[in-house]
């Protein structure tokens, strides 16, 4: 990367020194939004501002700190990690040589971002000619700070453009749990990811944006040097949208993936859809007076505050770019923010803040969602589930989901005590669609009565496919049973649901369409039948197969009821079979996963291997331990399980699936996954892989330490993990493969965290290797470690449930 060839975007929209020189008393006019001081800088009054909202926006690429100013980052680097050999951090005033572009003194400016040249060349001179995921993603974060400030300074960014219900903002309620989006240090599994899938993605967490200018500089930077940029860095500068005139919103990692030149945009599919957006502060306005006025008892907190428009707009985003293709149950194109129920815009919302990494706000209006619904329902006269609007089945849903999820036990016990009324919500709402079909007689419905019986069923089969998870995961007994849905039809295609086309056409798409019974699946999966239905359905069909399995192990007689477990097993294998036959989704969804077709198939597959494990293993200590949030008992229980793994063939069975698990890590790169999949993939991967990631390891760990010699087949199956990590493996573990395992599974759920339970397995797990190979942690003389709960976090005692 020649120093000629690298180029220097225009400084920030400041004066020239001439102009400087006249002005003795600059003019403080950076304003901070909550007390009455005055800047004349913008990065001054930024500072300045985290004094009060706590920010650190300064994150080290490294390990888990974070820090208030950019310098003492830099100082951070060079004290702690200087002696790892890394690329170290430079400061912005340390630039070496290069063109620069002075900007005029007069006419309109507008603020633009500046590559620190000495940040490139350094960069060029440490990777070799190649961009690895370090490199690449301090590049994102240089280049994401500067777009931050770029944005202040020219006035695109007011924190005061968000409308509040009180004035009162030190009343805002902190959040419960926080997510940073820092790295682990980890160096003695640094080695794990080979070159080629270190270099393929930067850290997903990552939103920047950009101007037209910056855009096309960058794509012209890239076009110089193609051969050296790392494929996923060069996908990232090719992607850059064109601004728009106007303030430029930020970028989410899914944006940058789906946005296409014009020229691309006619070989799109016609079932793609664009997130739903709010249009202008008037927008924005008509959700703010939605909200108020369905508070009618001003239950909502004081402090809670909607936010601007381009943080609404981000959550959005990052809701419908993010988390909406793993259960899609809501219609994108009849999806309206400003004439949707506020309760389900405040949960789609609170969902994408979690994914923006805006944790404070993603509390905040789940509290409001919560507070909407539970007035919704407790003013509604004579109350019935028949009567029950789909949007509060919709917003409870979302709402336990955040909660179950969030790593604090009181969200899940709030989450457990509302099941029964959403179950029932279901049945009710499930049997006026049965009424409201038969009052066709035979007619075929409208496109707009199909999209309302079809997302009242997707809503039915998501609650289902949650209530699986909530039973996976903590061992809680189903809500729901499968004679619930009998003769209602699965799930149509995403491209069917998401198509946009005209009614007449629309129509000849729906009669050609397979229209398949739950209960027809259902029996043709026990009777070793392949049939072929969409991707919603197979996750639907294996959520089935899930809890078949977990009631058949919780059977006084399963021990002796061989014929069950053997249809059990031919179910399984019937519904595998079955993925070959499953409906091509044409539907292009911007995420990046180890897969081929809908995110919901790679789901499916996950929640497979964990349904063939449990047959063999029961791991239901670990599943109750995980109700109380304590690391250290949940990695009890893993420890105390080493008896339930036996060794047998059918174990080996298990062992092969636990394998391709984790060697879908191994192969994709550790350190990709561990920062991409939080995002990109579903939480339920996670929760799936923890008990094979637990039974792997005690396997592991049997075979290491049993008087009882391995057999020729074990030794075949301990030597192929072994090979996955022999190359970097330190010389210390060669004999605690069992710890190894457990340690890196530890480390990827916790490296960047989304949902907050992923931290507590994360700890839990490192725990538990570090009994694996004889050591573990004393409770008494670690009084500061606490388990990720949201009073330990750093919020109140009032707990939000």
């Amino acid at each position: 990367m020649p120093g000629a060839s690298v180029a220097v975007m225009p400084a920030s929209a400041a004066s020239t020194p001439a102009t400087r020189k006249t002005s003795l008393a600059p003019e403080r006019k950076y304003k901070c939004q909550f007390c009455n001081r005055a800047f004349s800088r913008s990065e001054h009054r930024s500072r300045h501002e985290r004094s009060h909202t706590k920010e650190r926006p300064f994150k080290c690429m490294k390990c888990r700190s974070t820090f208030v100013r950019r310098d003492l980052l830099l100082r951070h680097d060079r004290t702690v990690h200087a002696k790892d050999g890394g690329v170290p951090l430079h400061s912005d005033g340390k630039r070496r040589g290069g063109p620069k572009t002075a900007r005029p003194a007069s006419g309109p400016s507008k603020s633009a971002i500046a590559i620190d040249t000495s940040t490139l060349e350094q960069i060029e001179a440490s990777s070799d000619g190649v961009f690895d995921v370090e490199t690449a993603a301090m590049l994102v974060a240089d280049l994401h700070q500067k777009a931050t400030a770029a944005a202040k300074a020219n006035g695109h960014y007011d924190g005061n453009s968000s409308m509040s219900f009180s004035q009162n903002e030190s009343a805002m309620m902190e959040p419960s749990v926080t997510y940073p989006n820092g790295a682990i240090g980890l160096p003695q599994w640094e080695g794990f990811v080979s070159q080629e899938h270190k270099a393929h993605s930067v850290s997903s967490a990552a939103s920047t944006s950009f101007d037209s200018q910056n855009t096309s500089q960058l794509r012209s930077l890239a076009g110089q040097n193609a051969n050296v940029m790392a494929p996923g860095l060069q996908a990232l500068v090719n992607s850059l949208p064109p601004s728009a005139a106007g303030t430029p919103a930020p970028q989410s990692p899914f944006q940058a993936q789906r946005s296409h030149t014009p020229a691309d945009a006619s070989q799109q599919p016609s079932s793609g859809f664009k997130a739903p957006q709010i249009h202008g502060d008037e927008e924005r306005n008509m959700v703010l007076d939605n909200i108020r006025n369905s508070d009618r008892e001003h239950a909502i907190p004081e402090g809670f505050r909607v936010p601007n428009l381009p943080s609404l707009n981000r959550y959005l985003a990052t809701y419908f770019g993010l988390f909406h293709h793993h259960l899609p149950f809501l219609h994108p194109a009849s999806f309206e923010p400003t004439r949707v129920s506020p309760a389900l815009l405040l949960a789609v919302l609170s969902i994408g803040a979690l994914y923006a990494f805006d944790q404070e706000q993603a509390y905040m209006l789940h509290i409001g969602s919560k507070v909407l619904v539970n007035q919704f329902l407790q003013n509604k006269e004579n109350f019935s589930s028949r009567k029950c609007p789909l949007w509060t089945m919709q917003s409870s849903l979302l709402n336990m989901i955040f909660a179950s999820w969030s790593g604090d036990p009181k969200g899940l016990e709030w989450a457990c005590s509302i099941k029964s009324l959403l179950a029932n919500m279901v049945a009710g709402n499930r049997y006026e669609l049965k009424l409201r079909q038969e009052a066709r007689e035979g007619r075929a419905p409208t496109r707009a009565e199909w999209v309302e019986d079809e997302g009242c069923r997707r809503t039915y089969y998501a609650v289902y496919i949650f209530f699986g998870l909530l039973t996976l995961t903590y061992n809680h007994t189903p809500a729901m049973s499968f004679n619930e849905f009998e003769d209602l039809e699965l799930p149509s295609t995403e491209g069917l649901w998401n198509m946009k086309v005209s009614e007449d056409a629309w129509q000849d798409h729906l009669k050609v369409s397979r229209s398949v019974t739950f209960m027809m699946a259902h029996d043709n999966l026990f009777q070793g039948e392949t049939l072929k239905y969409s991707a919603f359905a197979t996750r639907v069909m294996i959520n089935a197969l899930f809890l078949e399995v977990w009631y058949h192990k919780r059977s006084p007689e399963a021990l002796q009821d061989v014929v069950t477990e053997y249809k059990l097993r031919l179910a399984l294998e019937t519904w595998e079979k079955s993925l070959d036959l499953c409906e091509p989704e044409a539907f292009s969804v911007p995420l990046s996963a180890p897969h081929k077709g809908h995110p919901l198939l790679f789901n499916a597959k996950a929640m497979f291997r964990n349904a063939r494990a449990r047959l063999e293993v029961d791991l239901k200590t670990v599943q109750e331990a995980l109700r109380y949030h304590d690391s250290y008992e949940v990695a009890a229980a893993m420890s105390n399980s080493r008896d339930r793994v036996k060794r047998s063939s059918e174990m080996l069975k298990v062992i092969q699936e636990c394998y391709d698990c984790i060697e879908t890590a191994v192969l994709q790169g550790v350190r990709w996954v561990a920062r991409t999949s939080p995002t990109n993939w579903s939480i339920e991967h996670p929760l799936c892989g923890m008990d094979l990631m637990i039974i792997l390891s005690l396997w592991l760990y049997r075979l290491e330490h049993d008087e009882e010699p391995a057999t020729e087949e074990e030794l075949v199956m301990y030597n192929r993990i072994r090979q996955l990590f022999d190359k970097d493996l330190d010389e210390t573990y060669v004999t605690h493969l069992s710890s190894v395992v457990a340690r890196l599974w530890g480390s990827m759920l916790d490296e960047v965290v989304v949902w907050g339970i992923t931290r507590l397995m994360g700890e839990s797990f490192r725990l538990h290797s570090q009994a694996l190979i004889g050591y573990v942690d004393d409770v008494a003389a670690s009084p500061s470690v606490s388990t990720p709960s949201m009073t330990s976090q750093g919020a109140d005692e009032d707990s939000v449930y």
